[in-house]
């Protein structure tokens, strides 16, 4: 128990210290960096085309988990790969882009996990070149698609069709039994009159 309390519990306390400094100190590098937000969002739009070729050169070479917590920030993802992370906000520092340094200071000194608002920040600003990229890339495809051709084979298909329906139907016109027009009834000939059957008259006796 004395070894305990001497040893063991001064270290453990020594680390939440230390952790609870670290968190302090990074809580104050996010504020220091929120309140410069303004400024970083007018140098970016200022310089936006300046800035285009060399973020999607840097954005390239990234590796697909980066690129993908670049579109969707994480801070699950940021704490797995914070070291390409730090990596790749060195590099955009190394061209001044807005707030990149002090989110990679920041990261390299706290952590990346306790400056994920920085770093986030510093992301949305690159995701804007990538997705109006691929957006673009999108879109030519389906403009340059031809417009739909109705083709020859097409064409006469429907119109074989056509003329095998005509056909039918004209067999089975045919098929049905034509009316026979009604016939009126012939007036019977008319009888001759008979003669009237005369008894035979006897000549006068003398």
């Amino acid at each position: 128990m004395g070894y305990w309390q001497s040893k063991v519990v001064p270290k453990i306390k020594k680390v939440f210290e230390k952790n609870s400094a670290k968190k302090t100190a990074a809580a104050e590098a996010c504020k220091s960096f929120d309140d410069s937000k303004e400024d970083y969002s007018k140098v970016f739009e200022e310089k936006k085309e300046e800035f285009e070729a060399k973020v999607k050169e840097l954005y390239e070479k990234l590796a697909a988990e980066i690129k993908a917590l670049i579109k969707e920030p994480k801070p699950t993802g940021l704490k797995k790969h914070s070291a390409a992370v730090e990596k790749f906000l060195e590099e955009l520092s190394s061209f001044e882009f807005p707030g990149s340094k002090p989110a990679y200071e920041a990261s390299t000194k706290y952590g990346a996990t306790y400056v994920s608002g920085p770093i986030f920040y510093v992301f949305e600003k690159v995701s804007t070149y990538v997705v109006v990229e691929e957006k673009k890339e999108e879109e030519v495809p389906a403009a340059e698609a031809p417009p739909a051709v109705t083709t020859t084979e097409e064409t006469s298909g429907t119109e074989k069709d056509k003329e095998i329906a005509v056909e039918e139907e004209k067999k089975e016109v045919a098929a049905e039994p034509e009316a026979e027009p009604e016939k009126t009834p012939e007036a019977a000939p008319a009888e001759p009159p008979k003669a009237e059957e005369c008894a035979p008259t006897e000549p006068p006796k003398p």
